[in-house]
């Protein structure tokens, strides 16, 4: 098993933190530098987190779990108009970033109303492609209650967020229930709404978790940090693509940001050092985001193997 984690430090010397991750089959995800600080999100194996944690302790460094880091969460409002689309929604989606997510912002078609509000098969399959969803709802308990038709087929985690105080047992289809997160008409500064963002990514990362240990279970033929590196080398196309993240990673694949129709085959015949290809061991499908490829893993009780 890899664990996620995020190492805070200096600069100077970081790179010793890359080559110890290199040196013990890790992958470095993601590297956000500033002026004197820098921020690595890291999948290290479980077992050699102590040899990291004696290098973080030299660098005098910060080193913690981070369990959102090589996700993507979807944040659903129900419609993009202004009284369904206020700054929460925005602080959460940022907040998951700040925390290792990459967050994609949904605005549904028909969200509207208690009674006529709907969810498509567009939308169910966007969502889904995502490792969890965070419903951002109002202040009402009873619009919120009937609303639970917009999440109960959904395949992936629900965390639903609103602003009156629930109990979980009253959203059967959520995986937890987040209060205090209401419509307001200004950012999230003070102490208490920073501790309810504090608290939707605390639900994310149990989600998260929950998603992992099912995994777990039956393993995954390869793993998808694996496999992004093996696209990087032999696809080069994708440093090519205009996207911020052009390979975003998914607990169970990856979506890769390039057009479905030109390089499947090329993502398909991507090549592993046991020989087999990536067609071999993955669903190799158009995502419904931007038609995308979307990358499926398959797990070991399919295949036979891992990789």
């Amino acid at each position: 098993m890899l664990d996620p984690v995020m190492f805070t430090g200096g600069v100077y010397k970081h790179d010793l933190v890359t080559e110890l991750i290199e040196d013990l089959g890790g992958y470095l995800l993601q590297k956000n530098v500033t002026q004197s600080e820098i921020i690595l999100l890291m999948l290290v194996p479980h077992d050699d987190m102590p040899v990291l944690e004696a290098m973080n302790k030299e660098l005098r460094g910060k080193l913690e779990r981070a369990p959102l880091a090589g996700t993507e969460i979807a944040v659903v409002t129900p419609t993009l108009a202004i009284h369904h689309l206020p700054h929460p929604a925005c602080d959460v989606a940022e907040y998951l970033r700040r925390h290792g997510a990459k967050s994609n912002m949904i605005g549904m078609g028909r969200g509207v109303a208690r009674e006529i509000s709907q969810i498509d098969e567009y939308e169910t399959a966007l969502i889904n492609e995502h490792d969890a969803v965070v419903f951002i709802f109002g202040n009402f308990t009873d619009c919120i209650l009937k609303k639970e038709h917009l999440y109960q087929n959904l395949s992936v985690p629900v965390i639903i967020t609103g602003g009156p105080e629930m109990k979980k047992e009253d959203l059967p289809y959520a995986f937890e229930y987040v209060p205090n997160v209401g419509r307001i008409a200004h950012r999230s500064r003070k102490a208490t709404e920073i501790g309810s963002l504090d608290n939707i990514v605390a639900a994310a990362g149990r989600a998260l978790d929950s998603v992992r240990s099912q995994i777990s279970k039956d393993p995954l033929t390869t793993t998808p940090p694996r496999v992004m590196e093996a696209v990087r080398e032999q696809v080069p196309d994708i440093t090519q693509s205009l996207s911020p993240l052009p390979i975003a990673l998914n607990l169970n694949g990856l979506r890769i940001k390039l057009p479905f129709e030109e390089y499947h085959e090329a993502v398909a015949m991507v090549t592993f050092d046991e020989g087999v290809t990536l067609g071999e061991i993955a669903k190799i499908v158009p995502s419904r985001m931007k038609n995308y490829i979307l990358v499926r893993i398959l797990p070991n009780s399919e295949t036979g193997f891992v990789v």
